[in-house]
């Protein structure tokens, strides 16, 4: 993945309204995908996401499209949210259609959310 996939705003969602869901809603109402390193995951993760590394692209890129649903509310999440970004972009263009780049990534739910995340 590469630059070339930020072309539009992509919708957002803070890490408070991202707990407020993982509180209210069942596990099944949300696709929920981590894009960081396995030795990132490793360190520091939030239960329920589905792990594609980035820098596995080649590896998921294809199956992705048909282990998730494309009309699903689904939220990206990364350490700070940069490379979710990217994610949300490439999925928006392969026919996502209500993709949420997690501001602030897993860093910001350690100190907003819940400081028993270790941040890294």
């Amino acid at each position: 993945m590469s630059a070339q996939f930020f072309v539009q705003p992509i919708p957002e969602i803070n890490v408070n309204e991202l707990e407020e869901l993982l509180q209210t809603l069942p596990k099944n109402q949300l696709q929920l995908i981590d894009v960081r390193e396995p030795e990132e995951v490793a360190m520091a993760k939030l239960e329920g996401f589905i792990n594609y590394p980035l820098s596995e692209y080649s590896r998921w890129s294809e199956q992705i499209l048909v282990q998730l649903d494309l009309e699903q509310e689904t939220l990206v999440l990364c350490h700070h949210g940069v490379r979710s970004a990217q994610m949300c972009q490439w999925l928006i263009k392969q026919g996502f259609t209500n993709v949420k780049n997690i501001t602030g990534g897993i860093d910001a739910y350690s100190v907003l959310v819940n400081s028993q995340v270790p941040r890294y």
